[in-house]
């Protein structure tokens, strides 16, 4: 059984996460110190993500979007050995960027649900840029 923390930050609420990563950190502890006291160590910045809704939280943690430009660098790098300079990288970095986000069409599921979710949370601060 690999060491999983999808339990944690897939619970309904904090006091449930915690209870979660107790029970990985009996199973995991020892094993994998580190990956457990990063959880413990930053317990007020994540119990901050506990205060949104179910289908926000689904969105600010998924790791896709981060993949495929992630991706996508190594695919415009990977031909090229050596750059002249570190511009001549960025350029080409930048580059790739915008034809990623070309791409980014893709509407999250159940948005309509989420954005009124945001637009009660933030208000005036996001109905400006609808």
């Amino acid at each position: 059984m690999p060491l999983n923390f999808k339990a944690v930050y897939n619970a309904p609420n904090e006091s449930a996460a915690l209870s979660e990563l107790e029970n990985i950190k009996e199973m995991w502890g020892k094993k994998y110190p580190y990956a457990i006291s990063n959880w413990e160590n930053n317990r007020e910045d994540v119990s901050s993500f506990f205060q949104f809704p179910d289908d926000i939280r689904r969105i600010m943690y998924t790791t896709d979007i981060i993949e495929g430009l992630d991706r996508q660098y190594r695919k415009v790098t990977k031909t090229k050995s050596v750059f002249p300079s570190d511009t001549s990288l960025e350029k080409m970095l930048y580059l790739a960027s915008q034809n990623v986000t070309k791409k980014w069409t893709q509407r999250y599921r159940n948005w309509d649900q989420v954005l009124n979710q945001l637009i009660v949370l933030y208000g005036e601060r996001l109905t400006e840029y609808l």
